[in-house]
């Protein structure tokens, strides 16, 4: 056998891979911090100012703002003046950081990287024995789901998402029957209900907590037309009731995806829709190499999505399924015809529009 032999250049520029991933990973957890705080919103209203003014502006302890502002200075996320030390968020970057900037604010989406390092010790056990994490376990995750959701598709679902059905929006003016499975807090379909009185909406979901907040935001809107239960769509019993079912970002998450998508299909009603966003990657992981967020969207199923299914002895299907396991999925489940879609404003979902056989 041929000793290949040591090849200095490539370990060194695998090292300096890994000091950007491990001042990478710092960034995000600092970004996080800037969006919970606010401070990134704060700034971006700001004339270059000291730390002081920062901290003061923003409500919070000096000391803590001024160690977050080195990070962020030295990640080149803020810029610095030295000799009047004073910090400015530019307008470039405040673009992609700053609640306005919804739906393309990435310290939203960075708020993943410090809730699923919270799980760490109890998925390196999985390793060693199987099984999975259960809900449970993620403090913060409805929160950030909820967030992650007014992101991606509240704030497109009107003008961009719904448009992506021919005819879709004409009908849900005029009135329909819509379920949406997995409705976690329910902001989708809160909005759904406020744009589209005419139309009847449900939402489905397992977790009594996001039931109970999707029901609070309900009322809060004051929206007669819309409801929500706990629900295991898995064992659905509906037959030909709904219009429309959408689910966003839901499907792979299920302990028995094959059920949930069997049990959609026999819920439509002849000529009805099946709406489904899911994460847009492949099932082969070659093809996924050229992804702009692979590595973060497999460490994502890795630490919540696959092992969530796992813990409910599910079959760990995972967000990285791939839209070739999915059409086959869906074409199994009794879906005829299947079109994957994508938008422009999101380079992490595809967007399946699926109808039923005859």
């Amino acid at each position: 056998m041929q000793v290949q032999e040591f090849d200095n250049a490539k370990a060194e520029a695998f090292e300096g891979m890994l000091l950007g991933v491990l001042n990478g990973g710092a960034v995000a957890l600092m970004t996080s911090i800037g969006h919970r705080t606010g401070l990134f919103d704060v700034m971006a209203g700001m004339a270059p100012a000291d730390s002081q003014m920062i901290a003061s502006e923003a409500g919070l302890q000096e000391r803590y703002v001024r160690e977050w502002l080195g990070a962020m200075v030295t990640g080149g996320v803020v810029e610095y003046e030295p000799e009047r030390r004073e910090y400015h968020l530019p307008r470039e970057h405040a673009a992609v950081l700053t609640r306005d900037a919804r739906p393309g604010n990435m310290a939203a989406t960075s708020q993943w990287i410090p809730l699923l390092g919270t799980v760490e010790d109890e998925i390196v056990a999985c390793f060693e024995r199987g099984g999975g994490v259960p809900y449970s376990s993620y403090d913060r995750f409805h929160a950030i789901m909820a967030e992650e959701s007014d992101q991606t598709v509240v704030a497109v679902l009107v003008d961009a998402i719904l448009p992506i059905v021919p005819g879709l929006v004409e009908s849900l003016e005029w009135g329909i029957d819509v379920l949406d499975v997995g409705c976690g807090s329910g902001w989708a379909l809160v909005e759904m209900a406020r744009s589209f009185p005419k139309s009847r909406f449900t939402g489905y979901d397992l977790s009594p907590e996001g039931i109970g907040s999707a029901q609070k935001h309900a009322r809060e809107q004051g929206l007669s037309n819309l409801h929500f239960e706990v629900h295991d769509v898995a064992s659905m019993a509906i037959d030909g009731r709904f219009d429309l079912i959408t689910a966003f970002d839901a499907i792979h998450d299920q302990a028995k995806p094959a059920a949930v998508l069997a049990a959609i299909a026999r819920a439509l009603r002849p000529g009805g829709t099946f709406l489904m966003q899911e994460i847009g990657g492949s099932s082969h992981v070659h093809k996924d190499v050229d992804h702009p967020m692979g590595a973060f969207l497999y460490t994502v199923s890795c630490l919540h999505c696959m092992t969530v299914s796992l813990a409910n002895d599910g079959d760990g299907l995972g967000a990285m399924w791939g839209s070739e396991t999915a059409c086959r999925m869906l074409g199994e489940a009794g879906f005829g015809a299947v079109e994957v879609k994508s938008l422009e404003h999101d380079v992490i979902n595809h967007y399946y529009v699926c109808s039923t056989r005859d």
